[in-house]
């Protein structure tokens, strides 16, 4: 029977203490024992019966925390911004503890954005194997006729080399000058809804997330954000 072990960056990461990306900058610092002795490799491997110390205090496997936040246009995703714009983990302050948005939302983007420490839940729920929809509410500018609907759904040239997948396209409503519809992908290419716009002459002048799985935004209000419960999980996942 194999051993439980884990390499010293994850073993970190799953505590939900930092990135892996931040720990393994820990790790190097010499800020982290392994049963007494400081280690600056973070590809070590840890076993189950091992003793991990961070700046002297016992690592401990911490209480998952899963967040819904209703991002608001003009906040990046990123946790740090050289233009020093306004992050979304400024909004997620009084947490008191670290946590990792699941995917991005681009500036200019609103809605339904996952925040999480467990590290395991965010790669499962982005993981390209797993196809989970996302849903989007979008308004482009003209008509979008048709025929155009149909080349969304059935996918696309996007771009540098790119193609869209499959889509799910539900129209709203529509104007001589505007149409808004709902857009449902199970892709993350990066700034995919605006490109597969652009592609059929649509440009995008407002997008916002509503939904991951079968995970709603609900009534949530711009800027805030509520506690996941499992059944949320499940919904997350495409489970009902």
């Amino acid at each position: 029977m194999k051993k439980a072990r884990a390499t010293l960056d994850r073993v970190l990461s799953k505590a939900g203490i930092a990135s892996r990306t931040t720990t393994r900058e820990w790790i190097q610092q010499g800020r982290v024992k392994v049963n007494g002795r400081v280690v600056k490799n973070p590809d070590f491997w840890v076993e189950q019966k091992d003793t991990v110390h961070f700046d002297g205090a016992k690592v401990k496997a911490g209480k998952k925390v899963y967040i819904a936040l209703n991002k608001p246009t003009g906040f990046v995703t990123s946790t740090q911004d050289k233009k020093n714009r306004p992050t979304v983990f400024d909004l997620v302050q009084d947490l008191g503890r670290w946590v990792f948005a699941v995917g991005r939302l681009d500036l200019d983007t609103s809605g339904l954005l996952i925040l999480t420490n467990d590290t395991e839940f965010g790669e499962l729920l982005l993981q390209p194997e797993s196809k989970v929809p996302k849903t989007y509410y979008v308004k482009v500018s003209g008509v979008v006729t048709g025929e155009q609907c149909t080349q969304l759904e059935s996918g696309l040239d996007i771009g540098r080399g790119e193609r869209s997948g499959k889509a799910v396209v539900k129209p709203v409503r529509a104007t001589e000058k505007y149409s808004w519809f709902e857009l449902t992908i199970t892709e993350g290419k990066n700034r995919q809804v605006r490109r597969m716009c652009e592609a059929i002459g649509h440009p995008v002048l407002k997008l916002v997330r509503i939904r991951i799985g079968h995970f709603e935004l609900g009534d949530i209000p711009s800027g805030k954000y509520r506690k996941l419960e499992p059944r949320d999980l499940s919904r997350l996942l495409g489970r009902k």
